[in-house]
């Protein structure tokens, strides 16, 4: 169905995607743009089609600059928590790029979007949530096709952000994502680069038949 092209472009883009904090050029992203990333996330598979996610655009620079300043907080309370040697690794990396980035897209998940009886999540209700977190991934791999970054802020109370959205009932906001034009990705992940953590080779996470079972199959690359 697709040319040897396509499937090598889009490998590309999942193998480019990145975390961004400090590459945002400062520029907001076009609105047509925006549109096609959010129109992408948009078309993410949901438990009993259900679609329980619901994008909040953020481009008021005093908002951005008021989030930013609890975030600010959140990461100071973190910074504080740590033993010396972890907070030495920590105190150099940007955790976010709120004003930079010009645009947040807070993302959202309502776990009473279909009603009681919901095909897909009568024995695993965290499906629900699982769809939402798979419209973030759309977006993200759909912003670096278009050249964008996009980070993904984790460091907020949820009731706050909830409030400052204006969220109400049951609807969660589980992501707030920073979208913009980069200057660059860097070839390497920040917290691999800082010295925080470094990812696993897929052979450490490929299991067969159990878990902990060996893999089997053509590891060459992985």
């Amino acid at each position: 169905m697709f040319s040897n092209e396509a499937r090598t472009a889009l490998y590309d883009i999942i193998r480019m995607r990145r975390d961004v904090r400090a590459e945002f050029a400062g520029e907001t992203v076009a609105e047509d743009v925006l549109w096609r990333i959010l129109a992408a996330a948009h078309h993410a598979p949901s438990v009993g089609n259900t679609q329980p996610w619901d994008f909040v655009v953020v481009q008021d620079r005093q908002r951005l600059e008021q989030f930013a300043e609890h975030v600010a907080g959140c990461r100071q309370a973190f910074a504080d928590s740590l033993p010396e040697d972890r907070r030495a690794t920590f105190d150099p990396i940007k955790i976010e790029g709120i004003v930079e980035s010009g645009t947040g897209v807070v993302v959202t998940y309502d776990p009473e979007r279909g009603g009681k009886h919901i095909l897909g999540r009568h024995t695993i209700d965290e499906s629900g949530l699982f769809s939402a977190v798979l419209a973030i991934q759309n977006l993200w791999l759909a912003a670096t096709a278009e050249g964008l970054g996009v980070g993904w802020v984790s460091f907020y109370d949820e009731p706050f952000l909830a409030e400052f959205i204006g969220a109400a009932g049951a609807v969660r906001p589980i992501a707030w994502l920073c979208v913009g034009p980069v200057t660059r990705l860097q070839e390497v992940p920040d917290l691999e680069r800082f010295g925080w953590r470094r990812g696993r080779p897929l052979t450490g996470a490929v299991h067969r038949d159990t878990f902990g079972g060996d893999p089997v199959g053509n590891a060459a690359d992985a």
